[in-house]
């Protein structure tokens, strides 16, 4: 999958987790989740599984990677883990707000 462009909703197909694209990444890849690719197709429901070895994708966190520049947001968790052409994505660390005096 290569155009991933800002407000792509894709969806997983083997947990109930979906994202939204905020940032589209500037080189190709491949978006999956719990190895298997991520799919725009929102109507079909996502198979739910189960493992102890996921720690699953938290809604409302931002996930990057910083290879090819790609964020994505979760907007329904679920299990697995969001890898961009193999690369695991990370959680995006909140920025900090300037002090007030």
């Amino acid at each position: 999958m290569t155009d991933l462009a800002p407000g792509k909703r894709l969806r997983s197909t083997v947990s109930d987790a979906e994202i939204i694209v905020v940032r589209a990444p500037e080189l190709p890849v491949q978006l999956s989740c719990g190895g298997e690719p991520m799919v725009e197709d929102l109507t079909t429901p996502g198979a739910t599984r189960t493992s102890a070895d996921d720690n699953g994708i938290v809604l409302g966190k931002r996930y990057v990677d910083t290879e090819s520049g790609l964020e994505v947001l979760c907007t329904k968790p679920g299990l697995g883990v969001l890898t961009a052409s193999g690369r695991v994505l990370t959680i995006k660390a909140p920025s900090a707000l300037p002090a007030s005096d």
